[in-house]
């Protein structure tokens, strides 16, 4: 009878230790197991297909499991040593077929660029040695530049193995520089189109409506270039400013004044704004004129059609008394 409850006190006490374990362990549940066999069954049938950028995926789904090597360690050792080489090789031919550069994620088709592969190892220099070449290509992409300006977002250093701190990943500083130099020859190739464009101010009212137009949308993009330089966008707007007092200036201001308006607008200076309220009012004052030139124009013309009708009246009555009517 003693040894029954002895050995009952002891099955109790072990299943008082053990259950606190088996709640408090991720990877105890059935679901977690039947996860990580999945995740190996994944791994084993894309290694035996020998497509890369399945087996790519499946690696970094195997890293992506914590509970893993508890049911298969060699499948982890596998991915570890896998990803870094299996994502160089694929970066390499990606690159060599010329996909540079996609904000797509990784993906199994074949079809990811050589940045993201890159990128997805953690090999950030040749990520942007590849963005470089990327933006070689398509030196007007305002949108691919600035991705490529932002690049480091994101972006973080091998953690350290003794405290497992990790700091965020800085570029080079000559990344930087070479950053600033597209954007610094972007930015004078379009103010110089800009400059030729803005040559139709001094032509027809008409023309300095077209003018007006080509002249701002180079203006805007070099300020949008700019913006990553030291000095900003500055230039852009001073110039817009002295676009717009070429046109109040001209003897036909009434007429391409709202020209002159949307070039003070984008100017955005407190000196230009104060030229914006004057151009706003002079149109205010030149909208009156015209109003009021209007009314008296419409009134001489009542009149005279009411001279002219008593005058007609007067000879339809001669007429009819002439003829006995």
């Amino acid at each position: 009878m003693r040894t029954v409850r002895i050995l009952g006190c002891g099955l109790l006490m072990l299943a008082v230790t053990v259950s606190p374990v088996r709640a408090d362990d991720p990877c105890s549940g059935d679901e977690e197991e039947k996860s990580a066999k999945a995740a190996v069954a994944a791994l084993t049938k894309a290694e035996q297909a020998g497509r890369p950028a399945e087996l790519f995926m499946a690696y970094r789904f195997i890293l992506g499991n914590e509970c893993l090597d508890r049911y298969d360690k060699t499948a982890l050792s596998r991915a570890k040593t896998g990803v870094p080489k299996l994502g160089r090789d694929l970066a390499k031919a990606a690159e060599a077929k010329g996909l540079l550069y996609s904000a797509d994620p990784v993906r199994s088709d074949g079809q990811t660029s050589a940045f993201r592969y890159f990128e997805t190892i953690g090999d950030y220099a040749d990520a942007n040695r590849v963005m470089m070449k990327a933006l070689q290509a398509k030196p007007d992409d305002l949108a691919l530049f600035t991705t490529a300006w932002g690049v480091d977002e994101g972006r973080w250093v091998v953690p350290d193995p003794k405290t497992g701190a990790r700091q965020p990943y800085v570029s080079p500083q000559a990344y930087r520089q070479d950053l600033q130099k597209i954007a610094s020859s972007t930015a004078d190739r379009l103010m110089k189109v800009e400059e030729q464009a803005a040559k139709g101010l001094s032509g027809s009212a008409i023309e300095v409506a077209a003018a007006t137009t080509m002249s701002l949308e180079k203006l805007r993009t070099a300020a949008g270039w700019m913006k990553f330089l030291s000095a900003g966008d500055k230039a852009a707007r001073e110039r817009a400013e002295q676009r717009g007092d070429t046109i109040t200036a001209r003897s036909d201001s009434t007429f391409t004044q709202a020209n002159a308006l949307m070039y003070y607008e984008f100017a955005g200076s407190p000196k230009s704004k104060d030229k914006l309220a004057q151009v706003k009012k002079k149109m205010e004052d030149s909208s009156r004129a015209l109003e009021k030139s209007g009314e008296k124009v419409k009134g001489a013309f009542a009149e005279q059609s009411q001279a002219e009708q008593k005058k007609f009246d007067k000879k339809k009555a001669d007429l009819e008394k002439e003829l006995g009517f």
